[in-house]
């Protein structure tokens, strides 16, 4: 009882720190390089709570994974990265219960268990102690759980219908005025559940168990599916054909240039269906990862195996045509954020397919397919977390802009500003090259506007970036300090300063 009551209020009172310490640099600030001061205070409070992690060889990766995200903060704080910072702890507190070989699709199982059991884990272990207590003292005496246990119900349900009651009932409302009660921050008190939430699993994890499930062989295609081995190789003649017409299209117009119907642009070719056709090789993988599995009847077939390499070829082929006309449709109407997650996620596409395919033909397993696609995404998110997407999309919109003589589409003056800081750097380029005046002067106006912006945010100690802090100097070697507080919107030229009385009309 004394090692469960220690190890339990303990492991509180770090997760209470770890809230009130997150809560002090994140919340109603933009997030600087200081959040990496929590995220690295959770790094050693999961080493120190589960010292067995350092026997599990993936526990020290993962640990190793986390404190990098959490220095990663300093840099560039981000969503995603402190997503990939959660669940590396996530899987470090996890390893030393997990068992030995499992791949990425029971981690995920085991990742969303653990989720799912989060938010009501602090209840059920609030039950142990009240257990354990009327054991040791014989069910005597008043405790703080006990008292917690009587009025949280009834104060909880209480507070629901006192606010409900008085916003359908104006003398309640009027009352509840005049008493001044403070307003609770409710944005604010649900991110302290959140990260109570958060840091409890961290603490105390409970994911799927570690008994491995018993073996059973797994059935051949024909046994999942009920369809005959000849169905699946006419299917797979019939698709290679369908897809050979697709692709020689592609090859034709798209790659080769040459003259389309009349009445149809080149333009309405390449950008139809880009999306559509990444759904197909989709449903082409999900065609073979469920009826060509390897030593299954149809995949031990010469004719089978050859026809699924030339479909997952064409279906490479299929991406990667759909990678051109998103470089098509990007040439023309700009480079966004999404447009380079889209591109990343065609090129996973291709990579899964080409994957499918070389485990049909090297019998690979499934956890083999499994652990290899999931590395290959982990590596690219990682990627996307590490990397400004945002600042690479405005430096290729400003090289490109039709402006500057290039032919390509015409500058977005209004997304480089959404962009924020991160067209800092291609703005200032522009700014210093010989431009039309009004053209000039609009883009000395949006360049000011987010250069105060980031300055604004360098001044919070909490908001404060390194790499902030260099898009400043850079924007100030290039093009100097920003003129002033500019008036009007994007797209605008700034609004002209107030006449003097001598300037005045008539003066």
């Amino acid at each position: 009882m004394t090692t469960l009551r220690i190890n339990l209020w303990t492991k509180a009172s770090l997760a209470l720190l770890l809230v009130g310490l997150a809560d002090l640099v994140i919340y109603g600030h933009w997030a600087g390089a200081v959040s990496a001061l929590p995220a690295a205070v959770a790094v050693l409070v999961v080493a120190a709570v589960h010292p067995a992690l350092v026997r599990s060889r993936l526990g020290i990766c993962a640990l190793l994974v986390a404190s990098a995200f959490a220095l990663l903060s300093v840099e560039r704080p981000s969503l995603l990265g402190w997503l990939f910072l959660w669940l590396a702890l996530a899987v470090a507190a996890l390893a030393p219960r997990a068992g030995a070989g499992d791949d990425a699709l029971r981690w995920a199982r085991r990742l969303l268990a653990a989720g799912v059991r989060a938010p009501w884990a602090p209840l059920r272990d609030l039950r142990l102690v009240r257990r354990a207590r009327r054991r040791s003292r014989g069910g005597e005496g008043v405790t703080l759980l006990r008292i917690v246990g009587l009025l949280g119900l009834p104060l909880a349900g209480g507070t629901v219908f006192a606010l409900l009651f008085a916003a359908a009932n104006p003398v309640i409302a009027r009352a509840a005025e005049q008493l001044r009660l403070p307003v609770p921050d409710f944005g604010r008190l649900a991110l302290w559940v959140m990260l109570a939430v958060g840091f409890w699993l961290l603490l105390r994890p409970r994911g799927l168990p570690t008994r491995a499930r018993s073996a059973k062989p797994r059935p051949t295609a024909k046994e999942r599916a009920g369809v005959p081995t000849a169905s699946v190789v006419l299917s797979l003649v019939l698709f290679n054909g369908l897809f050979a017409l697709q692709n020689g299209l592609d090859l034709a117009y798209l790659w080769g240039g040459a003259s389309l119907p009349a009445g149809m642009t080149f333009a309405g070719y390449a950008h139809r269906g880009a999306y559509l056709l990444i759904l197909t090789a989709l449903l082409a993988g999900a065609f073979v990862l469920t009826f060509l599995a390897p030593g299954s009847e149809v995949a031990k077939l010469r004719a089978a195996r050859l026809l699924v390499t030339a479909w997952v070829a064409q279906n490479v082929f299929l991406v990667a045509s759909t990678a051109l006309r998103t470089l098509d449709y990007i040439e023309a109407y700009s480079l966004t954020r999404l447009r380079i997650a889209a591109l990343a996620w065609m090129a996973l596409v291709a990579l899964g397919l080409a994957l499918i395919g070389w485990r049909l033909l090297r019998n690979k397993s499934s956890s083999w397919l499994i652990n290899a696609n999931a590395a290959a995404a982990g590596l690219v998110l990682a990627a996307c977390a590490i990397v400004d997407l945002g600042g690479v999309a405005a430096a290729w919109n400003v090289r490109h802009a039709r402006e500057l003589g290039t032919g390509g589409a015409a500058l977005d003056l209004c997304y480089l500003q959404a962009l924020g800081p991160a067209a800092l750097g291609p703005l200032s380029e522009l700014q210093r090259r010989p431009l039309p005046p009004t053209l000039q002067a609009k883009v000395a106006g949006v360049r000011d506007l987010v250069m105060l912006d980031l300055i604004d945010r360098q001044r919070n100690w909490r908001s404060w970036t390194w790499r902030g802090a260099r898009r400043l100097d850079h924007a100030r070697a290039v093009a100097g300090p920003p003129a002033g507080a500019p008036q009007g919107r994007c797209g605008e030229s700034p609004a002209p300063p107030p006449l003097t009385p001598a300037q005045q009309p008539g003066s």
